[in-house]
C-alpha cells in the first residue's frame, strides 16, 4: 500500500512539473479584470428569503443549484440536532420552490457517516450565463459529501464520501454511496492543514486539462503542523479520474488566511477566467462579520484575492448574525446569488440577491410559537 501511495504522490508531483512546462497562462489576475468581474457579478437588491424550515428548531444551510428536465432543481442540507441530512427541492423560476424530501438521511447501520451526511451535487455546467445542466460520467450523477458517525453540530471527525445514481438526479430517490470515505485527515497523504476534519466540497471537470486530471475537488479542512484540533479552516484541493480514487493535489491550500474560515468554494467561469465564490469567518483578527467574496484564476490552481467590497454581508434583520455559503449563477440577464441567512435568534434558511431589483419576499422565518403550533 505504501508504495502505492508513493508512486500516486510521484505522479503528480510529475503532473505539476508538466502543468508548469506546458501552460503559459498568468498565474495573477490583474486589478483592472479582477474590477470586471465584480461588476459582473455584483448582486445589491436583497429579496429575502426563499426557503426556510418549517420549525425554528431545524437549521437550512448550503443551496446547490442545477438544472434538469426544465426545472430547476436545489440540494440543501438540514441539520435536527442529531446531525445534517440532505434535502431536494424544485422551481420554475429560481424564487418559488417547493420542497420535496430527503436524498440522502441517517443510516439505520453503524456505517462511518451514520449520522451526517452533506451534500452537494457534482459536474454541474459551470460557464457563466450557461444552462447549468448536470452532468454524468460512466452514466451516473455524482455528489461528494461530508460524513460522520459522531452526532451534534458538525461534530466528531468528519470526512469526504462520495453517492452517485442512475436515476433522474432531479427526482426524490435515496442515492447510493461509496462503502468508505475518499479523502480523512488520516489518509497517509494527509497534509498539515487537512489533519483534524473536512467539511464541504465542490467538484467539477478540468475540460481544459489544466491540472492533467479528469476532475477537481475544492474542499474546505481544518489542521495544523502543531495542533491540529485548533487549526483554520482552508480551501485545498484533490483530482481524480472516476470519481472514486482521489488524491490530494500539491503541498499547500489554494487559500489559506491562516486564522478563522475560508470556505465552501463554488467555481464558476466567465469567458476566460475561473470564479472561486467562498465565505469568510473570523478574519481578518478583530472582524467577526461572516461575509461572501471571491478569487479568480485562469488555471484552476493560482487564485487572486478580491480586495474590494463583500459580495454578500450581514444587514437585514433575516441576516443580522451570518450572510454566507454561496451558490451563484446567471439566468436570462440576472445574477442570481443565494447564500444562507442566520439572524441573531438563530433561524437559518436560504436567502437570495439579484443584480436586478425583482421585489421582495414575502417569506419569514417562524417564530417560537409559530413552530410549536405546527
Amino acid at each position: 500500500m505504501r508504495s502505492i501511495i508513493k508512486y500516486l504522490n510521484l505522479s503528480i508531483f510529475i503532473t505539476l512539473i508538466l502543468y508548469s512546462c506546458n501552460k503559459q497562462l498568468p498565474e495573477v489576475v490583474t486589478d483592472e479584470v479582477m474590477n470586471q468581474i465584480y461588476e459582473e457579478i455584483k448582486t445589491p437588491y436583497k429579496y429575502g428569503l426563499i426557503l426556510v424550515p418549517d420549525s425554528n428548531s431545524y437549521k437550512i444551510d448550503c443551496p446547490t443549484i442545477f438544472r434538469k428536465n426544465d426545472k430547476w432543481i436545489m440540494t440543501f442540507i438540514v441539520f435536527d440536532g442529531r446531525g445534517y441530512e440532505t434535502w431536494l427541492s424544485e422551481s420554475d423560476n429560481l424564487i418559488d420552490w417547493k420542497t420535496k424530501g430527503k436524498i440522502m438521511q441517517f443510516s439505520d447501520t453503524s456505517d462511518w457517516d451514520v449520522n451526517q451526511k452533506a451534500g452537494y451535487p457534482s459536474l454541474i455546467n459551470y460557464e457563466w450565463g450557461g444552462d447549468y445542466e448536470i452532468n454524468t460520467y460512466n452514466n451516473k450523477y455524482w455528489m461528494s459529501y461530508f460524513g460522520g458517525n459522531s452526532m451534534g453540530y458538525e461534530k466528531g471527525w468528519l470526512s469526504i464520501g462520495i453517492a452517485y445514481t442512475e436515476k433522474d438526479p432531479g427526482t426524490l430517490h435515496n442515492w447510493k454511496r461509496l462503502e468508505k470515505a475518499v479523502l480523512t485527515s488520516i489518509d497517509e497523504d494527509a497534509r498539515w492543514y487537512d489533519n483534524s476534519t473536512m467539511y464541504k466540497s465542490s467538484i467539477i471537470e478540468d475540460k481544459e486539462n489544466l491540472t492533467g486530471f479528469k476532475f477537481v475537488m475544492y474542499y474546505n479542512a481544518r489542521g495544523d503542523s502543531i495542533n491540529p484540533n485548533r487549526g483554520a479552516e482552508r480551501i485545498s484541493m484533490a483530482v481524480s479520474n472516476d470519481m472514486v480514487n482521489w488524491k490530494r493535489f500539491g503541498q499547500k491550500p489554494l487559500v489559506n488566511h491562516h486564522k478563522g474560515i475560508s470556505g465552501d468554494a463554488v467555481i464558476q467561469k466567465i469567458n476566460d477566467v475561473y470564479v472561486m465564490f467562498f465565505f469568510r469567518a473570523n478574519w481578518p483578527e478583530g472582524k467577526t462579520v461572516v461575509y461572501n467574496s471571491f478569487y479568480c484564476s485562469y488555471d484552476l490552481v493560482n487564485w487572486t484575492e478580491w480586495k474590494g467590497p463583500y459580495l454578500i454581508e450581514p444587514s437585514e434583520s433575516y441576516d443580522n448574525l451570518f450572510a454566507h455559503k454561496t451558490c451563484i449563477l446567471k439566468h436570462k440577464g440576472i445574477v442570481y446569488h443565494f447564500y444562507n441567512a442566520v439572524d441573531k435568534l438563530g433561524n437559518r434558511g436560504i436567502a437570495l440577491a439579484t443584480s436586478k431589483d425583482i421585489g421582495m419576499s414575502n417569506i419569514e422565518f417562524k417564530s417560537k410559537e409559530e413552530s410549536e403550533i405546527k
